[in-house]
């Protein structure tokens, strides 16, 4: 059980959540209600969507043809960040650092420890900010786009400026902490697509997920035909998705909805978020993450705009503000020397600068 714990302790404090709000509120069939079905079904047809793609080695093919126009350590790591930041829009935070961290670290291994743990840093921030930038990005705005029937024009209009000066804060990070070093890429300019089939396959299946999400689609059906899909192809990609973080979804749903039929919780709450959506949703995600904070936040607030900028730039600053910067610490833990303490002082000291900017830029802009 500790190690479950400690493994998975969002999921955790989640199910911990659920069952004690089930003492102030009688379990029953009503439960049911509080579960957002269509974005649990969005969230499991990108993620064994995502799975196929990278099965098919298509991020270790456009990262090798971009490593072949250089030999240069900075102009790589320039290049590797941009890749994390505009993939994770497509991708989310997290599929990205899994697939590009563990091949970060092996080109650099051989480098300085400073310009590897730099990299891995900067390419997490990327992963971060890069996702808000879409609906489908990261798990957060899945749910916030789906909660408050946001229109895409809106979602673009609050996100967009925040995510043109990450683009150019993360490249700038970048380029004056990562030593200009040399290095041969020809391990890296063989890489080729392993199985074109099932590559065209998930690439219209990408797309059909992706139109779901923009509501031209029906969820349901997007879900019968990949589910049909993958039953017929390669029924091995089920093993692939994330179940638990579809679970932890269910125990934040169950736990908000408890909250939410507790009058004088209720009222509390909603007096403390109201007017502070920002400052609120930045400082919870700190401690619990952005992904449970956007779900717990959402019953109490009607303002979508600052809720969704707090719960996204509050995915800077702890490790655990969001849970893709703990796969990213994870994938570099495992490095030959990795130097751990050092990591999080990086990290640490770059995710305060960046979250200090980009709310100096909210308070700017407000």
């Amino acid at each position: 059980m500790i190690t479950f714990l400690k493994k998975e302790p969002v999921l955790s404090i989640a199910a911990i959540a659920a069952v004690i709000s089930a003492f102030a509120v009688k379990p029953s069939a009503e439960y049911l209600d509080y579960i957002d079905f269509p974005v649990l079904v969005l969230l499991f047809c990108l993620m064994i969507v995502v799975a196929g793609l990278m099965e098919t080695r298509l991020f270790d093919v456009v990262s090798s043809k971009l490593l072949k126009s250089s030999d240069n350590c900075r102009t790589v790591a320039v290049m590797l960040v941009n890749i994390t930041f505009f993939s994770a829009m497509l991708i989310t935070n997290d599929v990205a650092l899994i697939t590009l961290v563990p091949f970060t670290v092996g080109l650099y291994s051989d480098k300085s420890g400073r310009s590897l743990i730099s990299l891995v840093v900067a390419e997490t921030a990327a992963a971060n900010l890069g996702s808000m930038m879409t609906p489908f990005g990261n798990p957060q705005n899945l749910y916030l786009y789906s909660y408050y029937n946001m229109s895409t024009a809106d979602f673009f209009r609050v996100l967009l400026p925040y995510g043109l000066v990450s683009l150019g804060l993360i490249n700038i990070l970048t380029f004056f902490s990562v030593e200009k070093d040399k290095f041969s890429s020809e391990t890296a300019s063989d890489a080729k697509i392993s199985d074109k089939r099932k590559f065209f396959v998930c690439l219209v299946l990408f797309v059909l997920c992706v139109l779901a999400v923009l509501r031209f689609i029906n969820v349901y059906i997007c879900f019968a035909v990949v589910l049909a899909v993958f039953l017929i192809m390669d029924r091995r990609l089920f093993l692939r998705v994330d179940y638990l973080l579809l679970l932890t979804f269910c125990m934040f749903f169950v736990f908000v909805g408890n909250l939410g039929n507790i009058g004088a919780v209720t009222e509390k709450l909603s007096l403390l978020v109201e007017g502070n959506e920002f400052v609120v949703g930045v400082l919870l995600s700190q401690i619990i993450s952005n992904v449970p904070a956007a779900i717990m936040l959402s019953g109490f607030t009607d303002n979508a705009d600052k809720l969704l900028l707090g719960v996204n730039i509050g995915g800077l600053g702890t490790i655990v503000a969001s849970l893709a910067s703990v796969i990213s610490y994870k994938q570099y833990s495992k490095a030959e020397n990795a130097d751990t303490k050092k990591y999080m002082l990086v990290f640490t000291l770059a995710n305060i600068i960046l979250l200090g900017i980009l709310t100096g830029l909210y308070v700017l802009i407000k």
